[in-house]
């Protein structure tokens, strides 16, 4: 009982402050991250806050994973520094029996994981998507003002209406320029208004003229017309294009057989299975000589949690691309590492070495 609750006073007052640093560290990239886009035009300043926490909400499940794995490698190896684990394995207590322990420490750990990227993930990508959305929408029609030149929001069109409109609808002497990969296109009309057909908004130019340049081609094509419709958006967040995976709701990804829906379902189960595997393998890579360098086993661990994470993002882009299938990807990574955590934990539980396994063989 002593054993128990001395190892999960210490791996709980580790996490803690490895959690406290990490959403610090985390809260920091992020706020410079959205910083940048709403100086591109991408996200509202006044939504720099909404979309930084949303952001920070679904990095979680990552965040939650690596404090746990520097928990348990750090409160282990300054164990074995100090001598304790000596002390321990003189009491009859072997590297397998904290396995117990620790898994009564992570348990919690486990299943916050597992709702927040099963669950919380999805939510909070949708949010900023639609912050984004809304943001791009009004940037290219409610934030033109009138008697001044406006850039749209992804820097492709400029806007101008005169001063003299009629009402928010409509407006009187336009001018578009748009610039696209192969050419540039200026349009110019004396009125326009903005409808809502089959749920997408147009802008309908009057009584104009456009002037296309093709940038590979020589020449200027001229065309006047009566009235001319150009999308500027969708009627409502609502009736957007479909979303992208990451939006999606779990029960959603795992009813549909898309390879790319398939690819985010794995992702999410693999957030969630890793917490046990960074569990078994920090008890087997937290073994440190008393005598070497106070902080080999830490790189160590971290260096495997690159790699692992690194692996997991390869298989599923394979996942998405249909050269890998969901089931082989999730047992040949996860249970693999587990399987290969657990020989791993048995060897240094039972002293195994390759001399010894040598002599076995000889001898037999």
């Amino acid at each position: 009982m002593l054993f128990d609750s001395s190892i999960r006073k210490e791996l709980a007052r580790s996490f803690g402050a490895t959690l406290v640093v990490l959403i610090t560290v985390v809260m920091t990239m992020m706020l410079i991250r959205t910083l940048g886009q709403a100086s591109r035009g991408s996200v509202a300043p006044s939504d720099v806050m909404l979309v930084m926490g949303f952001t920070v909400l679904g990095q979680l499940p990552t965040i939650l994973s690596l404090s746990l794995f520097i928990a348990v490698v750090g409160t282990l190896s300054r164990m074995y520094r100090d001598s304790e684990m000596v002390i321990w394995f003189s009491a009859g207590r072997g590297l397998m029996s904290l396995l117990a322990p620790l898994l009564r420490f992570s348990w919690p750990v486990m299943l916050a994981v597992a709702a927040l990227s099963l669950a919380v993930w999805p939510w909070a990508n949708r949010q900023v998507q639609e912050l984004k959305e809304q943001y791009e929408q009004r940037s290219d029609v409610d934030r033109i003002a009138p008697g001044e030149f406006q850039e749209s929001s992804n820097g492709t069109r400029v806007f101008f209406i005169d001063k003299d409109s009629p009402d928010a609808n409509a407006a009187n002497n336009v001018f578009i320029a748009t610039t696209e990969p192969h050419r540039e296109t200026v349009t110019s009309a004396r009125s326009a208004r903005l409808e809502v057909r089959n749920g997408e908004r147009l802008a309908l130019l009057s009584d104009g003229q456009r002037l296309e340049t093709l940038l590979d081609k020589p020449g200027l094509r001229i065309s006047e017309f009566e009235e001319y419709g150009t999308r500027i958006g969708s009627a409502a967040p609502g009736d957007r294009e479909e979303a992208a995976a990451k939006t999606r709701d779990t029960h959603e990804l795992a009813q549909s057989p898309l390879p790319a829906y398939r690819a985010e379902l794995g992702w999410r189960l693999g957030l969630a299975f890793a917490v046990l595997n960074f569990t078994v393998l920090g008890l087997a890579l937290a073994v440190v000589n008393p005598r070497a360098g106070r902080s080999g086993s830490l790189v160590f661990a971290l260096f495997a949690f690159v790699v692992y994470y690194n692996l997991m993002t390869v298989g599923q882009s394979w996942i998405a691309a249909g050269r890998l299938g969901l089931p082989s990807f999730m047992l040949a990574l996860h249970g693999g590492t587990l399987l290969l955590g657990l020989l791993l934990l048995a060897a240094r539980h039972n002293h195994w070495s390759p001399r010894m396994l040598w002599r076995g063989r000889s001898a037999a």
